[in-house]
């Protein structure tokens, strides 16, 4: 009777076992096969581009119907004909690259100073005491209120530029990798010190990766607050020195009252932004979703 009792056990205990390895060998199985060109559209093409065909729907029907004056809210055509005039001039993507050039310089400066400064403030308690809350509050000022002292600093050239980007843009980035050393479990930091991997060694094996998400939304969001603060930057500050930027292009159309090239300009400041998360942030977070087997292969 013992015997019987001690195979039926031995044998639930295999079928758990059986059933367990079959669980685990689900989740580490991953779709190989590559997605249908067809489901890609629909899913992930066709819901935007049906938004801004319904935008644009409701844009003309307003100005067709004569509910908002012109003077308001221009017609499409209006800034298709500014859209053409300064392709032909060949200043659009002059315009446009003005202000991602600067816009990608400034991210990267912010990254460069950023990343150390969220390590620091995030594993050593007196620093963070001391520059936690002045980082937290640098984040919620807006990026606008630096631009008259910059002016004052530097005068009208790149460097006023770069420096309200940093402001804007560097505490967001650090706040992001602080949030996500916060999340780490203590038993990944244990297993790393035991390991050996104490020190720089301990942050870029360990901590980095597994902090990986935070920063990953601070970045994306230290790119957001230097885009807006170069734009509030570019309307404010006005040189011949500093070229024409997107912030520029719409100041100019407020001063000429030019509703067409402002709406122009604001449709492109928005283009640029979505494009930027699209090609650099939408791919980084996949691939990190992906690694973390968040995502399936396609």
């Amino acid at each position: 009777m013992a015997s019987t009792d001690t195979t039926t056990k031995a044998t639930g205990k295999s079928d758990d076992l059986a059933g367990l390895e079959a669980g685990l060998d689900a989740l580490d199985a991953v779709q190989t096969h590559r997605t249908p060109i067809r489901e890609i559209l629909v899913k992930k093409v066709f819901p935007p581009v049906l938004a801004v065909s319904l935008v644009l729907i409701v844009w003309q029907v307003l100005v067709a119907t004569k509910v908002t004056e012109e003077t308001k809210l221009p017609a499409l055509s209006a800034v298709w004909d500014s859209l053409s005039d300064m392709w032909l001039k060949g200043t659009l993507l002059e315009v446009i690259w003005t202000s991602v050039s600067r816009g990608l310089l400034g991210f990267l400066l912010a990254l460069a100073i950023g990343t150390p400064l969220g390590l620091l403030v995030a594993r050593v308690k007196f620093v963070r005491a001391a520059i936690g809350p002045i980082l937290q509050g640098l984040q919620s000022l807006p990026s606008v209120a630096w631009v008259p002292p910059a002016v004052l600093w530097f005068g009208l050239n790149d460097a006023m530029m770069f420096t309200v980007i940093l402001l804007g843009a560097v505490p967001s980035i650090a706040n992001g990798l602080v949030s996500g050393i916060d999340q780490i479990p203590p038993l990944y930091l244990r297993a790393g010190r035991t390991l050996g991997a104490t020190g720089l060694r301990g942050a870029r094996h360990i901590v980095m990766p597994a902090a990986l998400p935070g920063y990953l939304a601070g970045l994306k969001q230290g790119w957001a607050f230097s885009w807006r603060s170069l734009m509030a930057a570019e309307i404010i500050a006005s040189s011949p020195d500093l070229g024409l930027g997107l912030g520029q292009l719409l100041e100019n159309g407020r001063n000429n009252i030019d509703l067409p090239g402002v709406f122009l300009a604001i449709i492109l400041i928005l283009v640029v932004g979505i494009a930027i998360d699209l090609l650099i942030f939408s791919p980084v977070e996949r691939w990190v979703l992906r690694s973390r087997g968040l995502l399936a292969k396609s």
